[in-house]
């Protein structure tokens, strides 16, 4: 992926080794666009903190999001969806976008 995840850990699959953030909930096995790039769709994460809630004209219509970021080094990884205001966007309430560029590959997943 090209960028060095922050932390010495990223949210990812490594279950908060180093005090990083971590997945804790499924992945959606979609592809999402974050601000800089590829990322997916987690039910939940941990060792992460939420910056205010906003309203952003995203690429699939208004939401409410917040910002989300790494608890340690306050590095911004994503952010949480609050509400969407199209009904065909709902199931992204409460579930969090974390970029590609701030994960780590392990266990030799896809």
């Amino acid at each position: 992926m090209g960028v060095p995840p922050p932390c010495g850990g990223a949210p990812g699959w490594r279950g908060g080794a180093g005090g990083g953030p971590a997945v804790t909930g499924a992945v959606s096995p979609q592809s999402f666009q974050g601000s800089h790039g590829r990322a997916y769709l987690f039910n939940s994460v941990v060792n992460v903190g939420c910056g205010p809630a906003e309203q952003r004209l995203l690429l699939t219509g208004l939401h409410s999001v917040a910002d989300i970021f790494c608890e340690s080094c306050k590095t911004t990884l994503g952010w949480k969806y609050e509400q969407a205001f199209e009904s065909s966007q709902k199931y992204k309430e409460g579930k969090f976008i974390i970029e590609t560029s701030h994960m780590v590959k392990e266990n030799g997943w896809d």
